[in-house]
Formats: structure tokens, C-alpha cells, sequence
């Protein structure tokens, strides 16, 4: 057996054993507050990055590109992997996490201003992205490098995925959208590995979402104001 896996085996021998009387209040059912919708980029530990150590408290989605769509014959609806816990489990909060750098971003990013060649499972996923994406481009600031474009349009996708739950019709009213940038690349003040929240329930003016939430005031800042 390759070595990495025997050693993720005995990484879980460790939870097992630290995790053994932390399931009993969860083994029949579930009713996590929060559902999280993460890029499934391999630097962006979605558990990890809330400290979070308690079976049941968080309900996790990943996609590349942190999509909360799908497409069907009905149209476009709000994926099943977000929708689940708010429609079965009563969880009133959801959280869409953009990260700095990222390469879903990146690649529709690419895509769109040059073009680039990928399999079908991947265009797919690229093609919800850019439908979001393209006039993000289109509005960029001039003179912004690449870099910084990429990192613009982290958040340009943050926005229009809450966007996309708050307008859907799915997701109830009394359900909080929450849009945040989680930073490892020393882009935002702060602290490397800082979650920064940009949007909530569709609002991104900064200085509106300081005054509405004076709690976490130091926690609130964009790159970009459009």
C-alpha cells in the first residue's frame, strides 16, 4: 500500500481515538446551524479553518470554484449539496467561501480572455463559473495585474454565488447568506489565514455592513468596491 495512505490511516487511528465520545449526541440525527460552501482546494482545510472539533456542527460542501448552482432541466436551481441541510436539517446559515488564488477562478479567468483546453467534467464546472464571471472581466480596474485580477474576481464570485441564493426563490427568508474570502496569501490585512466577510445576504458595501454588524466590524473589508 502507498506510504501517504498508510499514514492518513494512522492520522484517522489519532481521531478515532480522540473523536470516540464526541458522536453520541449525533449518531441518529443531525441539525447543524451552519452549512459551509468551500472551494475543494487542497490549502483550504474547511473544518480547520472554524476550529471546529464537534461532529455535527458544520455541514460541508466543496466544488472548485465554491458553486452553489447546478444546472437541470428545470433551469438553473440552487444545488442539492446546499439545499439538503436548510430543507431537512434546520440549518439557517449559509457561509460561501472564495479563497485567495484561486485556481477554478484562475482557469475561468483564462478561459475566457484566452482560451485553454480541459475535459468535459472540468468545462462543466468552468462553464458555471464564467456565466458569472465574464462581466466581472469586463469591469475590472484598469492597470490591475494578474494577480490581483484573479483575486478581484474571488470575490466578484463570492458575490454572485450569494447572489444567486438570496434571488433563488429555495433559499427562505429567514436563512442568513453570508459571503467571505479566506486569505492565505497575504492579500487582505490581517493575518494569514484570516477569513474576511464581504457579503451578507446580497449587501457588500463595507462601511453599510460595519454599521449593521458593529460585532464583527474588524472582520468586514473587500478588495473591491464595484
Amino acid at each position: 500500500m502507498h506510504r501517504t495512505f498508510v499514514a492518513l490511516l494512522d492520522r484517522n487511528h489519532e481521531h478515532a481515538e480522540a473523536f470516540a465520545d464526541r458522536f453520541d449526541d449525533v449518531q441518529d440525527a443531525q441539525h447543524p446551524p451552519v452549512v459551509t460552501v468551500c472551494c475543494s482546494d487542497s490549502r483550504v482545510l474547511q473544518d480547520h479553518i472554524w476550529r471546529n472539533d464537534r461532529p455535527g456542527h458544520l455541514f460541508t460542501c466543496g466544488n472548485i470554484g465554491n458553486r452553489v448552482l447546478e444546472r437541470t432541466d428545470a433551469g438553473e436551481v440552487v444545488s442539492g449539496d446546499v439545499l439538503y441541510p436548510i430543507a431537512h436539517t434546520g440549518t439557517d446559515i449559509v457561509v460561501v467561501m472564495g479563497h485567495t488564488g484561486c485556481g477554478a477562478v484562475t482557469a475561468a479567468y483564462d478561459d475566457l480572455t484566452d482560451g485553454i483546453d480541459e475535459p468535459p467534467g472540468i468545462e462543466r464546472c468552468l462553464d458555471l463559473l464564467e456565466s458569472r464571471l465574464e462581466a466581472g472581466i469586463d469591469a475590472l480596474p484598469a492597470g490591475v495585474d494578474r494577480a490581483a485580477a484573479i483575486n478581484h474576481l474571488v470575490e466578484y464570485n463570492v458575490d454572485r454565488q450569494v447572489e444567486f441564493l438570496v434571488e433563488s426563490g429555495e433559499i427562505p427568508p429567514d436563512v442568513t447568506v453570508i459571503g467571505v474570502v479566506y486569505d492565505f496569501q497575504d492579500v487582505y490585512p490581517g493575518q494569514r489565514g484570516e477569513i474576511h466577510v464581504i457579503n451578507v445576504d446580497g449587501t457588500r458595501d463595507t462601511d453599510a455592513l460595519r454599521a449593521i454588524h458593529a460585532e464583527i466590524a474588524e472582520r468586514i473589508g473587500r478588495l473591491w468596491a464595484y
